[in-house]
């Protein structure tokens, strides 16, 4: 199992109070797929560039389609690039992986929403094995789910993290998450004016 599909997999089994949105959750699964990338060795870490290094092949659908899509020419892309470009609707495709392996209940192909409840991961020791690790803290995935505020992870979990690329891999995250709500207040804040305007 890969980093991201054990995210995904605890974040598709919230309860609903603690839902993710979806494009919170994109950029911690493209995040988490640049760590998984370079725990492969498919890439490594140049100051806060992602250089692609060996094609390997990971045996995993969405990881191998991570791979496949690394910029291979200088200047390779920054960690900030890669989680917005690859994060674009990332999570809408790990539902649907993961219900192509039978692994979420109600898998839904067209639209996807994290609060709705239809989808929920299925009791599989795939799922389980992503919950015994969320349960033991164990410190990349803690500190993702801290930088997306998934679930009910401290802040504190980032504390923990050893190796300089992955901090520089889960700060960005942080940073790219608080953006997409600073226009998400934005949007609301516009929005409401509108709404405002046409009362008057």
């Amino acid at each position: 199992m890969t980093t991201a599909r054990d995210l995904a997999l605890i974040a598709l089994g919230l309860p609903p109070g603690q839902g993710v949105e979806q494009g919170d959750l994109s950029l911690a699964l493209a995040g988490a797929e640049a760590i998984d990338l370079l725990e492969s060795g498919a890439a490594t870490l140049e100051g806060d560039r992602i250089v692609p290094d060996t094609q390997v092949v990971t045996g995993d659908r969405m990881l191998d389609q991570a791979v496949a899509s690394l910029g291979r020419r200088e200047p390779y892309e920054t960690v900030e690039h890669w989680l917005w470009r690859r994060g674009r609707e990332l999570a809408a495709a790990y539902a649907d992986d993961l219900g192509q392996d039978g692994l979420l209940a109600h898998p839904r192909r067209h639209g996807f929403h994290l609060r709705s409840g239809r989808t929920a991961p299925t009791d599989s020791p795939t799922r389980a094995r992503a919950e015994e690790r969320r349960a033991s803290g164990e410190p990349v995935l803690a500190a993702l789910m801290a930088a997306a505020r998934i679930g009910d992870a401290l802040p504190e979990a980032c504390d923990s993290l050893t190796g300089e690329s992955v901090t520089t891999v889960v700060a960005a995250v942080g940073d790219a998450v608080t953006q997409l709500e600073a226009v998400r207040l934005r949007r609301d804040i516009e929005d409401a004016a509108f709404d405002n305007m046409w009362r008057d």
